[in-house]
């Protein structure tokens, strides 16, 4: 008997999720059932819409994994920040002149010496960072409503950068060539000095981010699918924020998609992500890549963080949303782009069902998501698109 399990294992184990499924079917069958197909089609597109933001949120944790080997824990909080920045500057109709000097100086010049201080003295290189402190200043004091968007894209942007290279600079760049779980310990101590600095600046209130209204300042009007009323026997209702939200961040995330296939970065971070001191010996400039991903992913950060409080609002609860993107990023491999985006796509499809069929309860947000990720890794270990690594000694 023992001899048949052995040389059957694989088909068994296989026979066991096949019952598994159809248990599953059976049990949720009837609760399916007793909802509207109107309902299905919109818990769908709900589901898909809320999962481009979580894939986006992956994507920026990605991203850092994939430069330092290290899971980014703060990266919730930085979404926080970055929306917190971005609002600054979108609902001031005067932004102060000191400021916007502080802010565009420091940025640029931290952007132009990632490598060494020395970078600065070159003519070349002081010419260039003068000219974008310049064009930054302008666009941060831009007055009027009229040019908010703009204000608050510049400052917004400026903002992430200035974020994701302070951390870099001053936390994480001292641990090169340490243990990894110091480095992880270190993405925790951020998180909450980060919660600490947005409370003592902007406190613990929700604070609405009107980014999807009418040039009137009212609300976007839902849209309906009247035309298939009859055939779902009812109207499915799309809520216009969450799919521009879902256009913004999808097309955020194909432009850093592209950015990192067509460019020697990816490969660079891999390499680095590897071994911080090989990659050094072989002329790799960690340092830079260190900053530069940290950089992109303070800015993927403060695009979700936009985005979403757009869609809801900022609050101090906004950074558990990264912890949805964390089942997101280990479902479709912990180095792997696209991934991040299927994980996310799934986490937000998954999420919403599971708010349909069990309304009224935290299971959409504290259990499918795990239940969900701990199948794929019994099934993958990899995750869905990750690379399975072979260590030889």
């Amino acid at each position: 008997m023992a001899t048949f399990f052995e040389q059957n294992k694989r088909y068994l184990i296989w026979m066991g999720y096949i019952l598994l499924a159809v248990v599953l079917l059976l049990w949720l069958g009837p609760l399916i059932g007793e909802k509207r197909p109107s309902r299905w089609v919109q818990t769908t597109i709900t589901g898909l819409l809320t999962g481009g933001i979580y894939a986006l949120i992956a994507l920026g944790i990605v991203i850092i994994n994939k430069a330092s080997g290290v899971f980014n824990f703060a990266h919730g909080w930085m979404m926080l920040l970055g929306g917190f920045i971005f609002y600054s500057f979108f609902s001031s109709g005067q932004v102060s002149l000191l400021a916007a000097v502080l802010l565009s100086s420091v940025t640029v010049i931290m952007v132009m010496t990632m490598g060494s201080w020395r970078d600065l003295l070159q003519p070349r290189t002081a010419l260039i960072t003068l000219a974008a402190i310049i064009i930054l200043i302008l666009l941060m004091s831009l007055p009027g409503t009229e040019w908010k968007f703009v204000r608050a894209i510049a400052g917004g942007v400026t903002g992430a950068m200035l974020l994701g290279l302070v951390v870099e600079r001053f936390t994480v760049r001292p641990l090169i060539g340490q243990p990894l779980f110091a480095m992880v310990l270190m993405t925790l101590a951020i998180g909450r000095l980060l919660q600490g600095f947005i409370q003592l600046t902007w406190g613990s209130v929700e604070t609405p981010l009107q980014i999807f209204t009418t040039p009137e300042g009212t609300s976007l009007p839902t849209i309906k699918l009247d035309s298939l009323q009859e055939l779902l026997g009812g109207v499915a209702i799309i809520q216009p924020g969450l799919l521009i939200s879902f256009v913004l961040a999808l097309l955020a995330f194909v432009g850093f998609v592209l950015f990192f296939r067509f460019t020697n970065v990816g490969l660079a971070m891999r390499a680095s992500a590897e071994n911080q001191r090989l990659a050094q010996a072989v002329g790799l400039r960690v340092r830079v890549i260190l900053a530069a991903a940290w950089a992109i992913a303070a800015l993927l950060a403060t695009v979700g963080g936009v985005l979403q409080g757009g869609a809801t609002n900022l609050s101090v609860n906004m950074p558990l949303l990264a912890l949805l993107a964390f089942p997101a990023v280990l479902l479709g491999g912990l180095e792997s782009i696209s991934g991040a985006l299927v994980g996310g796509l799934v986490i937000g499809f998954v999420q919403e069902w599971t708010n349909l069929l069990f309304p009224g309860t935290q299971a959409h947000v504290e259990l499918a998501p795990y239940v969900l990720l701990m199948i794929v890794l019994v099934i993958r270990p990899d995750g869905l698109f990750g690379e399975k690594r072979i260590e030889r000694i």
